[in-house]
C-alpha cells in the first residue's frame, strides 16, 4: 500500500508528490469526481465538430453568402400615398357631393316651375280634351245600360287606371262620388242602376269585373284599411272591425269577406267602413288605351279576368 503525503515536511515533499498515485485534495475537482472521464469527452466532441460533412457545408456557405446579400442590400421602401394626394382627393369628393346636392336642387326647382308656369298651349290642350271628354260623356249616357242587374248577382270591383286632367268636372265627380279619387285605387260595389249610370259615364277610366272569394280576401287581407273618425285606419285586428261593426253582428274580417262575397243587406254598410284599396301599378296587362277591354283597350267591362288583373295589382 502506497504512503500518502500530504506535504507536512519540507524535506520530502517534492519527492512524495512525484510518487503518489493519488491527487492532493486541492487538486480534486468536487463537481466532477471523474476529470480523466471529462477530458476524453472533450476531446471527443472537438473531433465531432471538427467533422463536417460536405452537404452543411454548402448549406452553410450559402446562409452566409445571402445573408451578406441582404445586408448589403438597400431595404425597400413602404408603399405610402403622399398626404398632398390625400387631401386633394377628400377635397375633390366634397366638391362632387356639393354639385350633386345642387344639381338635384336645380332639377327640383325647375320642376316646381314647370309645374306653377304653363304656356297658353298647355291651357288651350287641357280645354279641348275636357270638351272632347264631355262630348264622349253625352254619348256614353245615350247608350243602353249593360244588363247586370239581378238581385242575386255578385259584387263588382271598379279599378280606375286612367284620368289626370284631361277629363270634365262632370267626370271628376262621378269618379269621386264612386270613392276613386286616385289612380289605381279601387272599390267593392253592388250592381245597382246608379252605379250602372255612373260606370258608363266613367267608362274611358276604369275597369270592373266580378271578383272571386279568394280575390277579395287578398285584397283585404293585404290592403285592407278602414274609415275611423274619417281617418285611415289598417285594418290589422278584429278588435277594430269589432268596435265599428259590432252592431251589426260583424265581429272579424271573415264576417266582411262574407258579407262582400254575398252581397247581403249588410254590403253597403261594410263597404262605408272600408277605405279604397290602393293598389300598385301592373308590370304588364295594361296599355294605356282608352279602348274598351273586349276591343283590345284596357277600359270597360273584363268580368271574371278582373282577377287575373287584381293578382298582378296586389
Amino acid at each position: 500500500m502506497t504512503n500518502i503525503y500530504y506535504g507536512t515536511d519540507p524535506l520530502a515533499g517534492p519527492e512524495a508528490i512525484s510518487h503518489s498515485t493519488h491527487p492532493l485534495p486541492s487538486q480534486l475537482n468536487r463537481s466532477n469526481p471523474n476529470p480523466g472521464a471529462k477530458r476524453g469527452n472533450g476531446q471527443r466532441q472537438q473531433r465531432q465538430r471538427a467533422i463536417v460533412l460536405p452537404h452543411r457545408r454548402r448549406r452553410r456557405r450559402r446562409r452566409l453568402t445571402e445573408l451578406k446579400t441582404m445586408a448589403e442590400e438597400d431595404p425597400k421602401a413602404l408603399n405610402f400615398i403622399p398626404e398632398v394626394i390625400l387631401k386633394k382627393r377628400k377635397s375633390n369628393e366634397a366638391f362632387a357631393l356639393r354639385k350633386k346636392a345642387l344639381f338635384q336642387q336645380r332639377n327640383f326647382n325647375s320642376r316646381k316651375t314647370r309645374e306653377f308656369i304653363k304656356k297658353p298651349e298647355d291651357f288651350i290642350f287641357e280645354y279641348r280634351n275636357r270638351e272632347v271628354d264631355l262630348i264622349r260623356l253625352k254619348r256614353r249616357v245615350k247608350r243602353k245600360l249593360p244588363e247586370l242587374l239581378n238581385p242575386k248577382s255578385k259584387p263588382l270591383i271598379v279599378i280606375r287606371i286612367q284620368g289626370k286632367k284631361e277629363m270634365h268636372e262632370k267626370t271628376r265627380k262621378a269618379l269621386y262620388s264612386l270613392g276613386l279619387r286616385r289612380r289605381f285605387s279601387a272599390v267593392f260595389v253592388k250592381p245597382t242602376v246608379e252605379v250602372l249610370a255612373k260606370l258608363q259615364r266613367v267608362e274611358p277610366y276604369v275597369t270592373y269585373g266580378y271578383p272571386n272569394l279568394k280575390s277579395i280576401k287578398e285584397l283585404i287581407y293585404k290592403k285592407g284599411n278602414v274609415r275611423i273618425d274619417k281617418r285611415k285606419v289598417p285594418l290589422t285586428d278584429n278588435n277594430i272591425v269589432e268596435q265599428e261593426l259590432g252592431k251589426f253582428g260583424i265581429v272579424c274580417i271573415e264576417d266582411i269577406v262574407h258579407h262582400i262575397d254575398n252581397a247581403g243587406p249588410l254590403f253597403e254598410e261594410v263597404v262605408r267602413f272600408l277605405w279604397p284599396f290602393e293598389l300598385n301599378k301592373p308590370a304588364e296587362g295594361l296599355k294605356g288605351s282608352k279602348a274598351l277591354f273586349k276591343e283590345g283597350g284596357d277600359t270597360g267591362d273584363r268580368e271574371d279576368l278582373i282577377n287575373d288583373l287584381i293578382n298582378k295589382m296586389n
